[in-house]
């Protein structure tokens, strides 16, 4: 099985951005989902390098063009390899061994097949988008896209005849319904096209700068037909038939939902000129904002993806763009999200999970487990691992996080319930205990294959951790996601692989907010007291306000949430409850809390409570408690403060 990927060539005038790294980042975990699936994949990437705006870029810095490009191919190059792109083939425009004959060979294809004619143009041009716009694209006169006025300009060029391919490409459109997606890409290119279609400009005339028109050396390809041929051009067109028959016609075309009309419209018309097969499927995906509104150096929101792959490391953020937008959708970035998100999945849930299995494997049985059987994990597991498939064949690659996250929390789940330490605890529980540690592990080592094409070192280090080194490229999902019943292997306890993130302790401003920084607080003393004579009226005394505390103050208290496993009165205590509590940790904690008089033992377990985690142990009534579960006193009573929607325990509350 043979599977070709491309992503949209990049513009080349300015170092990519977050929206430009989103659309790499998910082709790129398609491609490895597609390699762990089994197939043969070939993933392209590259630069689209014979724009106007990157010859002026040039210009301005005093560089000659094809120099300033081959600086800026290493620019690139090196963002995609800090965020762990695994692209097969990286394809330039200005290449001369590969694109040019390509371009030229399609170009004169569709001469000879009656579709390219000389005329003249006179419309209007957008110099941001490098693109003519008809008058009713225009949304008051203006781009809608760059937000500025396009130039009206009159020239003579050579045109391909796009209005000849309406009825074909609408017969493609009914013959094969999966030809573009998502279904609001579908919609809008099927209205476009049944609105009809008018023929447009393949040539520029009086430029340098591109592939020469073979049949006009006086004008250049213009720089949308000559970069749609990237496609072909990487796996052989025009130079390497035995390479072009491999891998054309492309799997999937990945690109933003502003070029679909490109992909989705003109690229099919030039192909069947051309008589070339068209791509099975191109996939438009929606936008990543800041703050909800589009990046641009114009409004100086743009986000460097060097900044948030450094603030935690890649991984993270590729987790956070695959889980956090559905694919096709627009998103929303902000480092605050980043933060909480990071916490939430990767410091208390994932990674307190492989920390737990592998800290209780090592105190209890040596680091050494032994398969067992399955369980209730193993049906989850296979449910998951059925939902990620379906999700990621389908291009849902928030679903397909999701479905490897459950699992994640069932394991979570499953620790509380089954209460390791207790079992530790019991001689006689000793296989019942290493067949819990065995299923946990295993539900992690799934886990982590699942997760491996969107977090591919950390999962490595994962599948490492519990015994399994092999490289990635040697897994398959179909053996490597199977439930494994029998075998040993000897878990690595390596400490924690997301450190929690605290506020204090992050470069970047986390609320997104510049402000000002605080003048110091001051805390005002009570007022001196003055002598009262015992005949005069006293005053009310103003209540005192309560102490004011910096924000250095409360990062201190690490607030968690627990899973109540236990509860029991104290003997000769009308106040206190003897609470057993998961907090996340290699085993529960006792807590002493002063709840009696307003909660039965029996209502609380199983409950979800906030817990005060890093107070210094207590001894009350000759009993030792490790922390503090908060709770409101209405009317001299207590009221829990419960987690309505309980998370894993330990995950940090903020």
């Amino acid at each position: 099985m043979k599977y070709f990927l491309t992503t949209a060539i990049d513009f080349v005038n300015s170092r990519p951005h977050l929206g430009t790294a989103y659309e790499k980042i998910t082709a790129d975990i398609i491609a490895r989902y597609r390699r762990l699936a089994g197939y043969d994949t070939h993933f392209l990437m590259g630069n689209d390098e014979h724009s106007q705006n990157v010859f002026r870029k040039a210009a301005e810095q005093g560089k000659d063009p094809l120099a300033y490009c081959d600086e800026m191919e290493q620019v690139f190059r090196d963002v995609w390899k800090r965020l762990d792109l695994s692209f097969d083939d990286f394809i330039r425009t200005t290449d001369r061994q590969r694109h040019f004959p390509a371009v030229q060979k399609m170009a004169q294809a569709c001469l000879d097949n009656g579709d390219i004619y000389e005329g003249s143009y006179e419309g209007w041009y957008c110099e941001g988008c490098e693109a003519f716009k008809p008058e009713k694209d225009l949304v008051d006169g203006t781009c809608p896209i760059h937000k500025t006025k396009p130039q009206w300009i009159k020239e003579k060029n050579w045109f391909f005849r796009l209005s000849k391919y309406q009825q074909p490409l609408l017969k493609h459109y009914a013959d094969h319904p999966s030809f573009i997606e998502p279904e609001i890409r579908r919609n809008e290119i099927l209205r476009l096209v049944e609105g009809g279609l008018e023929d447009i400009s393949m040539s520029r005339a009086g430029q340098s700068w591109g592939i020469p028109v073979p049949f006009d050396p006086t004008s250049v390809v213009y720089v949308w037909f000559d970069a749609l041929i990237n496609y072909a051009a990487a796996v052989g067109y025009g130079w390497d038939d035995a390479q072009f028959n491999k891998w054309w016609p492309a799997s999937l075309h990945v690109v933003g939902k502003d070029i679909t009309r490109f992909h989705c419209v003109i690229w099919p018309a030039m192909l069947m000129s051309a008589r070339v097969a068209l791509p099975a499927q191109v996939f438009g995906h929606g936008w990543v904002y800041f703050k909800g509104e589009r990046m641009s150096k114009t409004m100086g929101n743009i986000v460097d993806p060097l900044d948030a792959a450094n603030r935690f490391g890649p991984d993270p953020l590729r987790l956070y763009l695959a889980k956090e937008i559905p694919y096709g959708g627009d998103g929303d970035f902000t480092w605050e999200r980043f933060e909480e998100k990071y916490n939430a999945d990767l410091a208390n849930n994932l990674g307190n999970l492989v920390n737990r299995v592998a800290s209780m494997t090592e105190r209890y049985q040596q680091g050494r487990i032994r398969a067992t059987g399955g369980g209730a994990l193993a049906a989850v597991a296979t449910e998951s691992v059925s939902a990620y498939r379906a999700a990621m064949n389908g291009h849902a690659l928030h679903d397909g996080a999701a479905a490897a996250f459950r699992l994640v929390s069932a394991a979570n789940n499953y620790i509380a319930e089954t209460q390791p330490w207790a079992l530790a605890k019991a001689p006689a529980q000793a296989e019942r205990l290493n067949g819990v540690l065995a299923d946990t592990a295993e539900a992690v080592r799934i886990a982590a294959t699942l997760l491996s094409p969107i977090m591919p070192s950390s999962s490595v280090e994962i599948l490492r951790r519990l015994g399994d080194d092999r490289p990635l490229k040697e897994r398959r999902l179909d053996a490597d996601a199977a439930w494994r019943s029998t075998g040993e292997r000897q878990i690595l306890n390596a400490g924690a692989l997301w450190p929690r993130i605290e506020a204090e302790k992050v470069g970047v401003n986390v609320t997104d907010e510049q402000k000002p920084a605080a003048a110091p607080a001051t805390q005002a003393g009570p007022a001196p007291v003055a002598p009262v004579s015992p005949v005069a009226p006293v005053a009310p005394v103003a209540p005192v306000a309560p102490a004011i505390i910096t924000i250095d103050d409360f990062m201190k208290i690490e607030l968690k949430t627990a899973k109540v496993l236990e509860a029991e009165k104290m003997p000769k205590s009308q106040r206190l409850l003897k609470l057993k509590v998961d907090a996340g940790e290699a085993e529960p904690r006792t807590i002493l809390a002063g709840i009696a008089e307003s909660y039965e033992p029996e209502q609380l377990i199983g409950k979800s409570v906030v817990i005060v985690a890093n107070l210094a142990p207590r001894k009350m009534m000759g009993l030792e408690s490790n922390g503090m579960v908060l709770a409101a006193s209405p009317e001299g009573g207590a009221a829990f403060v419960i987690n309505s929607e309980p998370a894993p325990p330990g995950t940090r509350v903020r």
